[in-house]
């Protein structure tokens, strides 16, 4: 993999795009988000998970959909404006926990059933993502499930392309994860896993 560029993209970069415009990739309202949203919430093989967690809620729009699979929801983002948004869609829906948290730089320390990745792999340097690859392995609990869905066109600032994400997280299969679906579409690629 040589990386478009070497660095994470930072806080700074999701706050910029959100004061620009409060819904920068038009999650409420595309045909595409919409449809892929179903897609990934389709592609959960258990009706209920006790405790997921989510990298990256942004607004919070598949945020609200996921949380009905959910006992308890934890979900993470590095943009205060987004999340306070993900918060007043989600007030209704007391499973659900909101905190500011950058991973790798931190990680819960908790242990989760699903974790879902979901257009935010790609923002990681290659070295970020093998640090956090390390930490979801550690987190997802055996028989636990691990939803991957990204974007797989260019985009030129970012470090990695989802391909390259979801490549990494393969190569993982099958001594820690075992590889149970992967559908791709013209714009995205969804990998689910699941823990050994």
């Amino acid at each position: 993999m040589n990386p478009l560029q070497p660095n994470s993209l930072p806080p700074s970069y999701f706050d910029n795009l959100y004061q620009a415009d409060p819904d920068p990739w038009k999650f409420e309202t595309s045909e595409y988000e919409a449809n892929k949203y179903a897609a990934t919430i389709a592609a959960l093989p258990k009706l209920r998970y006790r405790s997921a967690f989510e990298i990256g809620g942004s607004i919070g729009v598949l945020t609200e959909k996921l949380a009905d699979r959910c006992e308890s929801l934890l979900s993470i983002d590095v943009s205060q404006i987004a999340q306070n948004r993900a918060i007043e869609r989600c007030r209704h829906l007391p499973q659900v926990e909101f905190q500011m948290m950058r991973v790798p730089e931190q990680f819960p320390d908790r242990n989760f059933d699903m974790i879902l990745v979901s257009e935010v792999g790609y923002y990681w340097s290659l070295d970020d993502l093998r640090t956090a690859q390390q930490q979801i392995l550690n987190a997802l609990e055996s028989g636990g499930h691990l939803l991957l869905v990204h974007w797989t066109l260019y985009a030129k600032d970012y470090p990695l392309s989802g391909d390259e994400v979801h490549e990494a997280f393969l190569e993982l299969s099958p001594v820690h994860l075992r590889h149970l679906y992967g559908r791709r579409e013209e714009q995205y690629r969804l990998d689910l896993f699941e823990r050994v």
